[in-house]
């Protein structure tokens, strides 16, 4: 392979191969220590040029193109990379889709394309508002509140809901929106172990029973992107209800695409409707940014309109953006809908099928994101460039957005990718991981 990668050294001179550009997290880059606030940076940004120069740095891609099942995209480098893409969130190939885009062209021409601003002004526009009793219709729910984006709604809501003497019980791989929302509420957060209802119950019962009069929230999502599995809904919204807590789920990567008619998990599991606060974005299926947040509460929008920061101090989703989730919302509801639910399942199902036929350890079940596990930090670097050069558009998950050395490739699976292109990816991820490992054995890592 290059020089690059074998002179990747540690910079401590420790002379081992897989530290540095290999083997470290970002989190070891940053320097508290240093007076200047910008100069904290330094040591960061050496790490990030060093990873580019031995091309094992494979983030902040530029799209050359739609999104699409295949696509160019340009490395921070400005090296040029095409082939397959499981990098994109477009699980329904609905974001080059012409009745989209004649959507956007008709609000556009109607509207204009800025909202101009906060929903607590007057940034709502016709289409937002028609998006809003929508969305509670199809949600499950009397109202729905829409966010610039999807962060903002998990962020937001969270901050809305909870205050410094409340309690917020939340599952450890709960998003980070919701996870950093947590810990600004309130010093008062719980992280409970993954999908275990019963370390939720007991840490609710004994909150209940210590703190009578505190609020309560239980923190879960639908489908968590890391992993690709799903809680017993049902069952948290049982405990919930017992415990006079309130329960936010958060079904980003499932709504409109998983499900008999695109209600996702809680649909597969009757729970349409159920928890008290449902949030989401619609950058994964709906082809806009944008999120929401839905409850059968009265009083819950004009609490988030005008207590909200990231919805009342910011503009409001523009009239394009919500005319765009609304045509995306209409071929959710559709037979075309239900084909391509059919057909983004049915590759996903082929991918998981393939790659673990090639001796890949995969996670969760079957829905958009496939998460194939390459574990060791070095090896999971080497493989993704070996990836990216032979044809496959993917993103490489690490620490710390997962455990040290449990790293994966989050592959996402659209509805519009052919056979071919699902078994052009499994043929590609078996040799790029052979090849690392030969590149790790090469530099007696």
């Amino acid at each position: 392979m290059g020089g690059c990668v074998d002179g990747a050294l540690d910079a401590r001179g420790s002379g081992r191969p897989v530290d540095g550009v290999l083997g470290s997290s970002v989190i070891e880059q940053y320097d508290p220590g240093r007076p200047n606030l910008l100069d904290r940076w330094d040591g960061h940004q050496a790490w990030w040029d060093a990873r580019l120069a031995a091309a094992v740095d494979p983030y902040c891609k530029t799209t050359l193109g739609k999104i699409g099942p295949a696509g160019t995209t340009r490395m921070r480098d400005g090296a040029v990379r095409r082939g397959v893409n499981f990098a994109s969130q477009d699980y329904l190939s609905l974001a080059g889709h012409p009745a989209i885009a004649e959507a956007a062209k008709r609000a556009i021409d109607r509207y204009g394309v800025h909202s101009a601003g906060s929903p607590a002004l007057m940034g709502n526009s016709a289409p937002s508002v028609e998006l809003e009793r929508r969305l509670a219709g199809f949600l499950g729910y009397d109202d729905c509140t829409v966010f610039a984006t999807g962060w903002a709604a998990g962020y937001g809501v969270i901050k809305t809901l909870v205050q410094p003497h409340d309690y917020i019980v939340i599952d450890r791989l709960a998003h980070a929106s919701l996870q950093e929302g947590a810990r600004n509420a309130t010093r008062n957060v719980f992280s409970v172990p993954h999908l275990s209802n019963a370390a939720i119950a007991c840490r609710v019962e004994r909150l209940r029973r210590e703190h009578p009069d505190a609020g309560i929230l239980v923190v879960t999502e639908t489908v968590f992107s890391m992993d690709s599995d799903v809680p017993d809904v049902a069952g948290l919204v049982d405990i919930c209800r017992r415990l006079g807590a309130t329960l936010l789920v958060d079904a980003a990567h499932d709504i409109g695409a998983i499900g008999a008619t695109g209600r996702g998990f809680l649909e597969r599991q009757g729970m349409t409707g159920r928890p008290d606060v449902l949030m989401g974005s619609f950058s994964k299926t709906f082809a806009s940014n944008g999120g929401f947040v839905a409850s059968d509460h009265p009083a819950l929008k004009q609490a988030l309109r005008s207590s909200c920061g990231p919805l009342t101090f910011s503009n409001a989703l523009s009239p394009v953006q919500a005319a765009i989730v609304i045509a995306a919302l209409d071929i959710v509801g559709a037979d075309e809908g239900r084909r391509r639910r059919a057909r983004l399942l049915e590759n996903a199902t082929r991918l998981r099928r393939g790659l673990q036929s090639s001796g890949f350890e995969l996670m969760g079940e079957p829905s958009a994101i496939v998460p194939a596990v390459l574990g060791d930090t070095a090896l999971s670097r080497l493989a993704t460039r070996h990836a990216l050069e032979a044809g496959a558009l993917v993103n490489l998950i690490e620490h710390p957005a997962v455990s040290m050395n449990t790293c994966r490739w989050r592959l996402q699976v659209m509805a519009d990718h052919s056979l071919r292109q699902i078994d052009d990816m499994v043929q590609i991820a078996a040799l790029a991981r052979q090849k690392a490992a030969g590149d790790l054995g090469r530099l007696g890592a």
